[in-house]
C-alpha cells in the first residue's frame, strides 16, 4: 500500500462512519498521512480524528475509535493504534514498500506531477532558462528590475505549482523578463546548475550566500544530490553487465556473503532506520511538492532532495544492490536495484523540477 492508497483507505472509513451515522461531519476532500514523529509509531500516522472531533462534538480519541475499528483488516494495514490525543498510527503489510517502489518505478518522470503537462515544459517543450524567454525591459510602470534571485525563483515556483496541480497566484505564467545582469555574472562565475542551487536553497527570509567557486565533491549538497542521481543509474547499468535486471520486494534480506551481525551493536538497527526514511522520503516527495507549492518556497524542494541523497547514500553503503566479489545475483539484489533506481527517479524528477540537470554520468 502506497501513501496515496492508504489515505484513499481513511478516506472511505470516514465517509462509511459518516454515511452510517457513527459520525456528524462533513466528509473532507483528502486525508494527510505522514511519517510519524518519531520512529516505534508505525509506518504513518494521521490527525484526521482530531480534526473532525470538534465537528463531530466528540472527543478526539473517540473518533479515532470509530475509525480505528472501520480501518482494522484493510488490505494492506497490519496494524492500527490510537496514540496522545487521538492520532491515528498505521503499521502496513511487508509488502508495502515494494508496492511504492514498483508505483515511483511505473510512474518515472510523472512521479509527483500531478499536472496533464510534464514538469519539463509548462505549454509544452523543454523549460527554458533564465534568459532564454524574449527580452522584457522594465518600464516606469512596472516597477525595478526583478534581481536574480526574484527571476529563477519565480521560474521555479510555476514548475512547482503546475505539478501540484495548484493555480498560479497570478493566474498564469508569469510574463518573460530579461535576464538580470547579476544572474548572468553568477552564472558566469558557478555554472548554471550551482547558479540555480546557490539562488533555490535559502528560505524567502535567508539571505544568500554564494561560494567562491563550485565545488564537485560530497560536501556540497547540489553534488552531492546529482552524484546520487548518477550513481542509480550507473547501478543499472552495472547489474545489465552483470546479467539481470531490477524487480521490487524485499530487500531487508542479506544477500550471500554479507556479514550478518548478532544483535544491535552491529548497526542493523541503525541500518532498518535508514531504509525506512530512505522509503519515507521517496513516499513524501509529491507531498513536499505540495507544500512547496502552497508555501509559495522552492526550496522545501530542495531540502527533500538533500535529504533524500543522504538517506540513498546511508542504505547503499550498508546495503549494496551489486554482488560483491564472487556473489551471483539474488532476488535481494534485483530488490535493491529496484530500490536504487526508484531514488534515482525522485532525484532526477526533483533536479528538472528545479531546472538543474541530471547527469547520467557525473
Amino acid at each position: 500500500m502506497t501513501p496515496a492508497e492508504l489515505s484513499r483507505t481513511v478516506l472511505r472509513s470516514v465517509r462509511g462512519a459518516v454515511e452510517e451515522q457513527e459520525l456528524s461531519v462533513p466528509v473532507p476532500a483528502r486525508i494527510v498521512v505522514q511519517p510519524p514523529p518519531r520512529p516505534g509509531c508505525g509506518d504513518y500516522a494521521s490527525n484526521v480524528a482530531l480534526q473532525l472531533a470538534r465537528q463531530a462534538g466528540r472527543p478526539a480519541r473517540e473518533v479515532a475509535e470509530i475509525l480505528r475499528k472501520r480501518l482494522i483488516g484493510s488490505a494492506g494495514i497490519t496494524r492500527v493504534e490510537i496514540a496522545g490525543p487521538g492520532f491515528l498510527n498505521f503499521t502496513l503489510g511487508d509488502g508495502a514498500q515494494a508496492a511504492l517502489v514498483r508505483e515511483v518505478l511505473a510512474q518515472g518522470d510523472r512521479y509527483g506531477d500531478r499536472s496533464l503537462r510534464s514538469v519539463r515544459g509548462v505549454g509544452g517543450g523543454d523549460v527554458a532558462g533564465p534568459g532564454s524567454s524574449p527580452d522584457r525591459e522594465p518600464g516606469p510602470d512596472r516597477g525595478p528590475a526583478p534581481s536574480a534571485r526574484d527571476v529563477v525563483v519565480a521560474e521555479v515556483l510555476a514548475r512547482i505549482q503546475a505539478a501540484a496541480g495548484v493555480a498560479a497566484v497570478d493566474g498564469g505564467q508569469a510574463a518573460p523578463v530579461a535576464t538580470p545582469p547579476d544572474l548572468t555574472a553568477l552564472i558566469a562565475r558557478l555554472g548554471a546548475d550551482e547558479a540555480r542551487w546557490v539562488l533555490l536553497r535559502p528560505a524567502a527570509q535567508d539571505p544568500v550566500r554564494v561560494p567562491e567557486r563550485p565545488v564537485q565533491r560530497e560536501s556540497n549538497p547540489r553534488f552531492r544530490v546529482q552524484y546520487a542521481a548518477a550513481r542509480a543509474r550507473a547501478l543499472g547499468r552495472y547489474a545489465q553487465e552483470l546479467g539481470f535486471g531490477s524487480e521490487p520486494g524485499d530487500v531487508g534480506a542479506p544477500a550471500r556473503g554479507e556479514a550478518v551481525g548478532e544483535g544491535p551493536s552491529d548497526g542493523s538497527v541503525s541500518a532498518a532506520q535508514n531504509l525506512q526514511t530512505f522509503h519515507t522520503l521517496l513516499a513524501t516527495y509529491p507531498s513536499a511538492i505540495e507544500t512547496a507549492a502552497r508555501l509559495r518556497a522552492p526550496d522545501r524542494v530542495v531540502r527533500h532532495l538533500e535529504a533524500t541523497a543522504d538517506a540513498f547514500f546511508r542504505w547503499h553503503d550498508v546495503c549494496p544492490p551489486l554482488p560483491v566479489g564472487e556473489q551471483k545475483p539474488l532476488a535481494v539484489h534485483r530488490a535493491r536495484l529496484a530500490l536504487a533506481e526508484a531514488g534515482g527517479t525522485v532525484l532526477a524528477n526533483g533536479l528538472r523540477l528545479l531546472g538543474i540537470s541530471a547527469p547520467e554520468h557525473l
